[in-house]
């Protein structure tokens, strides 16, 4: 993550935001540049509006070899977050019939658009932007609780990305986004549901790992070194979590075979010892019935 993928998220929200009106409809400004990714480059329905934004963020994300390297900074984790965008916004309002909003949404759209299936370059193991979501398909069908978790921590650290100013190094309100991005995330972070679920547990993670480089870069500048921002705890993937499960495993196999490798050499000792006792007892045995068979000779 970085400023410019964060602008573009910005953007959508500046035409198209995140909140339902007072009547529970959603607000798409008129005049949207999302309407050149609409059918007829015009966005006639809530679908098509939020199909337009996603469309709209892969795109401009992963459009091209060019896009995924510069904007997207060669990053195929900026799906997740496009993803964690899709559901919530799908989510605000309530659920119709026995599908969730995102798993009708994926139906109708990523399975049936052809702009999901067209060919993408540049981005390894992946051959379209409907392979990139199937790849993350679990944030699909987040639940609605969770993905709005995510959601709040993940537009913190946006607003975060999007205020800070590269060349002055200020940001007016990133102190006080870092607070509640830290809170949010140790909640997060302390919640069973999430941490029991490698999926959860993985975006977790790279929510995380963005905001210890967006830290770094900030606390690092002259302007903010006197007041630097909050750290969190740092988390282990799944990926992680069985590799140093294997290196314990090996570390107590390995362990358990000096042991026993000890204590084969003690048992050797032992039984040596014990042979070399029963010989040294036998000869002294037979020299005292020398001694004794040559006095009753006398």
């Amino acid at each position: 993550m970085n400023k410019t993928v964060c602008e573009k998220f910005m953007s959508i929200l500046e035409f198209f935001p995140d909140t339902l009106t007072n009547d529970g409809k959603y607000q798409f400004k008129t005049e949207n540049f999302l309407n050149n990714y609409c059918s007829s480059n015009d966005c006639n329905t809530d679908l098509e509006k939020i199909n337009g934004g996603c469309l709209y963020l892969f795109n401009h994300f992963f459009g091209s070899s060019e896009l995924f390297k510069t904007v997207a900074n060669s990053n195929i984790n900026i799906v997740d977050y496009i993803l964690t965008w899709l559901s919530y916004m799908l989510n605000l309002k309530q659920q119709v019939g026995d599908e969730t909003n995102p798993q009708y949404f994926y139906r109708m759209y990523i399975l049936n658009h052809e702009k999901y299936k067209n060919s993408i370059i540049g981005v390894d193991g992946y051959t379209s932007y409907k392979d990139l979501i199937d790849q993350k398909k679990y944030l699909v069908d987040m639940d609605k609780k969770i993905i709005s978790n995510f959601y709040e921590a993940f537009k913190l650290l946006c607003e975060m990305h999007a205020e800070f100013d590269d060349n002055s190094q200020y940001c007016v309100n990133c102190s006080e986004n870092a607070k509640k991005f830290a809170k949010k995330y140790e909640e997060m972070n302390e919640n069973s549901v999430i941490t029991s679920n490698n999926s959860y547990k993985q975006l977790l993670y790279t929510l995380s790992k963005d905001y210890d480089n967006f830290i770094n870069k900030y606390n690092n500048s002259q302007y903010f070194k006197s007041s630097p921002l909050p750290t969190i705890e740092e988390i282990q993937t799944p990926a992680q979590q069985i590799l140093q499960s294997s290196e314990d495993t090996s570390s107590s196999s390995s362990v358990a075979n000096k042991l026993f490798t000890v204590l084969s050499i003690f048992g050797a000792i032992a039984f040596l010892l014990g042979i070399s006792y029963k010989v040294n007892n036998k000869d002294l045995k037979n020299y005292f019935h020398y001694i004794y068979a040559n006095d009753n000779k006398k």
